[in-house]
C-alpha cells in the first residue's frame, strides 16, 4: 500500500498527524501551514523530519509549488465561532480569523485531494453559524465532494 500524502493547514502541533500515526496509517506529510511560533516549535519537536515543509501563512501559499496530496486537513481558527470567543463569525471576506477557512478553497481547487478533514469547535454547527457551515458544505459539493 502506498503512503497517504498529507497536507495539514492551521497545523498547530499537528494532532492530525499524531492521530494518523496512532492509527497506523503510513503517510508522508508533504506540507503543513502554521504561523504561530510556539506551535511551529512544538510541531518541529514532534516531527523534526518535516520542519522544512512548513509553507507558513495559508493566504500566501502558491499551491502550484506544493506537491500533490491525498488528504487535506484543515483546522481553521475557531476563535470567531467559539462560545469562549466574541463569535464574530467566519463569513468569506469578513477579515475575521475564522474566515481563513475560505482560504482552503485555493488548496482544494488546485490540488483536488481525495479526502478532506475539517476540525473545529461545536459552535460551527450551532444555530448561529449553521448557515455558514452549510454554505461551506455546498461549496465543497460543487467541487464534487460528499459528506
Amino acid at each position: 500500500m502506498e503512503k497517504v500524502r498529507v497536507f495539514t493547514a492551521f497545523s498547530g502541533y499537528d494532532s492530525q498527524c499524531l492521530a494518523l500515526k496512532k492509527l497506523g496509517v503510513d503517510y508522508d506529510l508533504v506540507g503543513w501551514s502554521e504561523i504561530d511560533k510556539h506551535a511551529i516549535k512544538a510541531h518541529n519537536i514532534l516531527f523534526p523530519q518535516f520542519q522544512e515543509r512548513n509553507y507558513g501563512d495559508i493566504s500566501k501559499i502558491d499551491w502550484s509549488q506544493v506537491p500533490d496530496f491525498d488528504l487535506f486537513t484543515y483546522s481553521s481558527p475557531c476563535q470567531d465561532f467559539s462560545l469562549a470567543g466574541k463569535q464574530k463569525g467566519g463569513e468569506e471576506g469578513s477579515g475575521t480569523r475564522s474566515s481563513l477557512l475560505w482560504e482552503c478553497k485555493k488548496a482544494i481547487l488546485a490540488k483536488k485531494p481525495k479526502y478532506l478533514l475539517l476540525e473545529n469547535v461545536d459552535a460551527l454547527v450551532s444555530k448561529k453559524f449553521i448557515e455558514l457551515f452549510n454554505s461551506w458544505i455546498s461549496e465543497l459539493a460543487e467541487y464534487g465532494y460528499v459528506s
